[in-house]
């Protein structure tokens, strides 16, 4: 009987600090238990043979020699690249199979939820001790997926995915991941069904915050975007041209909603009823200065709240993709107010990171 490894990984929702993680400012999210799983068996040779039967695919390659990529964001591949630079080696090749029930392309991690299972495939066949080590996978995806192929991403999918539960991350000089206690009950997420461009958004958001930073600098030495707000700054931020400044506005306008979000976790009751109002106050935020959402999003939103959410709001980089409700005790309810705009509901709960079956 061959030898056979099983892994798998939640995807996330964020929380607080979309678009927040590649300026180096926090991020509050729950990896949920809609799971990727990889299912391998040991072969004889140095062959990967890779199985992706929800979304028609295959690989194949060698493990004798560094793998070359064949199409853009090559992750499979470029995963085996990245782990043997850092001195992993694989005595064998394997035969593995992917299923998955996180919504594609939709903001939900689906992407880096598929890397950090992969690493961790890798790393338990390589018998190494870095497979044991969930911040490290974290890191090891992130240069898999973000890194390796010069995207413009950041590191919290990544890190929420490996963590699991409910996560504070600081992407200070140092990274900083926290668990925050974990008093959430059942939130309703929901595919619009429309495809969105991730680095297209992410990369338009971040060379324009920048530029505004880069000009407030000229005036006021020292200004950085974790500067503290005073009137001098919103001054010059009200001087910036209308797309800089309203980028600018929304960054840090999130930045501080996601420090009122850490304190209501690190509060002694947990309020489910102020979380589900720093949702919507978070989704506004991305709405009117992000402007990630869209009309879909936007019809989504009103039949959540409407049927008794506590609050709602887009998921991940936007102009499509999901959203999520918080719907403790109308859950059912939720979810089907959703289908019936047309999208894919899901009823989740917080889950448990990476991990091998």
């Amino acid at each position: 009987m061959p030898e056979e490894i099983k892994v798998s990984a939640p995807g996330r929702v964020c929380l607080f600090g979309e678009h927040q993680d590649y300026f180096g400012l926090p991020i509050i999210a729950a990896a949920i238990n809609l799971r990727i799983s990889i299912n391998g068996k040991k072969r004889e040779d140095n062959t990967i043979k890779i199985d992706l039967p929800d979304i028609g695919d295959s690989e194949e390659f060698s493990l004798d020699k560094e793998v070359v990529y064949t199409k853009e964001r090559d992750y499979l591949k470029s995963a085996v690249n990245v782990l043997r630079r850092k001195g992993i080696r694989f005595p064998t090749g394997w035969d593995c199979h992917v299923r998955g029930t996180i919504p594609i392309n939709s903001g939900t991690a689906s992407s880096s939820a598929l890397v950090v299972t992969w690493v961790k495939f890798l790393l338990e066949a390589a018998k190494a001790e870095r497979a044991h080590d969930p911040e490290e996978i974290a890191e090891l995806s992130f240069l898999t997926e973000v890194a390796e192929f010069k995207e413009p991403g950041g590191k919290m999918d990544h890190f929420s995915t490996a963590l699991g539960g409910v996560v504070f991350i600081d992407f200070n000089e140092e990274l900083e991941a926290r668990k925050l206690k974990n008093s959430l009950k059942e939130f309703v997420l929901a595919d619009s069904l429309q495809k969105k461009d991730t680095t297209g958004m992410l990369g338009y958001i971040k060379s324009h915050v920048l530029e505004g930073v880069t000009r407030i600098q000229k005036k006021i030495d020292g200004f950085n975007l974790k500067s503290p707000l005073e009137e001098r700054e919103n001054e010059e931020i009200e001087q910036l041209s209308p797309d800089v400044k309203r980028l600018l506005k929304g960054t840090l306008l999130t930045r501080d909603l996601t420090a009122e979000g850490r304190a209501l976790f690190e509060s002694e009751v947990f309020d489910h009823t102020r979380f589900g109002e720093l949702l919507s106050r978070q989704h506004d935020i991305l709405k009117d200065y992000i402007r990630i959402s869209t009309p879909k999003i936007e019809q989504m939103m009103d039949a959540a709240l409407n049927a008794g959410a506590l609050g709602a709001k887009t998921n991940g980089s936007g102009g499509g993709g999901c959203m999520f409700a918080y719907a403790p005790e109308k859950a059912e309810n939720v979810a089907e107010a959703l289908e019936k705009t047309g999208a894919k509901a899901y009823i989740v709960r917080v889950d448990t990171g990476v991990r091998k079956e």
